[in-house]
C-alpha cells in the first residue's frame, strides 16, 4: 500500500499520461445544460462543447461534485493508500472544496486519513500544485511533505487570461475583480488573473493580437528572470493562438517544461470561447 493518493477535479488539465504515470485520481465537476448533466471531460468534451454553445439557445451553468461522489473517491483511493490529499478549485470559484470537506466528514473513522487543499485557483496554475505533490508522493513522501510541496507551488505559480468578452463570466456570477470591466468597447479585450483565490482585472487592451503580446509581456514581468520550471498555455478552442502564444513565451522565458491544455466544458462555461491563458510555475 502506497503512503499517498492524490485527488483532483477536472480543471486541473493535466494530461492523461501526466494523470497515469503519478497516478492521480480526478473527479468531475459538472455541467448542466437544460435538462441535462453531463461530467466534464467524461460525458462531455471539449471539441463538442464548443460547437455545441455556437448554436445553443439555453447556456450551460456549472455544478461541483456532490458530497457522496467525493465520498465515494475517497473510499475507493483509501483501499490503496494509508492517507489521500485532495487538492482542488479555489473555494470562492467552486463549492467543490466545501464539497469534499462534506465528503470526508461522512468516512467515519477514516475522516482523518484525507486531507484538503483549496489551490486558490484553477487550471493549470492547480495542475502544477497536484503534479508537485504527486511528485513528491511517488518517492514515498508523508501527506504533510506533499501538502508543503503543493504549497511551494502555490506560491511560485500563476495563471494570465485574456477573453474576448466578459459576457460569460458576468452570466455566470465569477466575474469578481473583472465587473469594472463591463460595458467597455467590444474591441477591448480584458486581461485577468486569479489572486488570492478570485478573479480579478489587470487591464484592458485594444485588439486581440496586442492583449496576447501584453500577456506574454505581464507574465514576464511577474517571472522577473527567474529560473522557469514549467509553462502552460491554456486555450478555449483557438489551438493556432495558442501554440502561437507558447511559442513566443517560451522563446523568452525558457522554461524547462511546457504544456498545452484545452480550457475543458467547465471552465468555458464561465470564460467562453477564444480564452487564451498562460500559467507558470518559478523554480529550479
Amino acid at each position: 500500500m502506497k503512503r499517498v493518493a492524490i485527488l483532483t477535479d477536472s480543471t486541473a488539465y493535466l494530461s492523461a499520461e501526466v494523470l497515469a504515470r503519478y497516478e492521480i485520481a480526478t473527479i468531475p465537476l459538472q455541467v448542466i445544460w437544460g435538462e441535462e448533466t453531463f461530467l466534464d471531460g467524461v460525458t462531455i468534451q471539449p471539441s463538442e462543447f464548443y460547437q455545441k454553445l455556437q448554436s445553443a439557445k439555453v447556456m450551460p451553468s456549472t455544478s461541483q461534485p456532490s458530497a457522496g461522489a467525493m465520498k465515494e473517491a475517497f473510499s475507493r483511493l483509501l483501499e490503496q493508500a494509508e492517507f489521500v490529499l485532495g487538492i482542488f478549485i479555489s473555494s470562492k470559484l467552486s463549492g467543490t472544496v466545501q464539497s469534499a470537506i462534506q465528503g470526508r466528514d461522512m468516512l467515519g473513522q477514516d475522516t482523518r486519513r484525507v486531507e484538503i487543499f483549496d489551490s486558490q485557483t484553477t487550471a493549470m496554475a492547480m495542475g502544477f500544485q497536484v503534479l508537485a505533490a504527486a511528485q513528491t508522493a511517488v518517492q514515498g513522501a508523508s501527506v504533510q511533505e506533499c501538502i508543503q510541496a503543493a504549497e511551494q507551488a502555490r506560491q511560485t505559480s500563476g495563471v494570465y487570461f485574456v477573453l474576448d468578452t466578459l459576457e460569460f463570466l458576468h452570466r455566470g456570477g465569477r466575474i469578481g475583480g473583472a465587473q469594472r470591466f463591463l460595458g467597455t468597447a467590444l474591441n477591448l479585450k480584458p486581461i485577468l488573473t486569479i489572486a488570492n483565490g478570485k478573479v480579478e482585472a489587470v487591464e484592458r487592451v485594444r485588439a486581440k493580437s496586442k492583449a496576447l503580446e501584453r500577456l506574454v509581456a505581464i507574465v514576464t514581468e511577474q517571472i522577473n528572470a527567474r529560473p522557469l520550471k514549467r509553462l502552460a498555455v491554456l486555450h478555449a478552442n483557438s489551438p493556432a493562438e495558442a501554440q502561437a502564444v507558447l511559442q513566443k513565451a517560451a522563446a523568452q522565458l525558457r522554461p524547462a517544461e511546457t504544456f498545452t491544455s484545452e480550457l475543458s466544458p467547465v471552465i468555458g462555461t464561465h470564460v467562453g470561447p477564444g480564452t487564451i491563458g498562460l500559467a507558470y510555475q518559478t523554480g529550479a
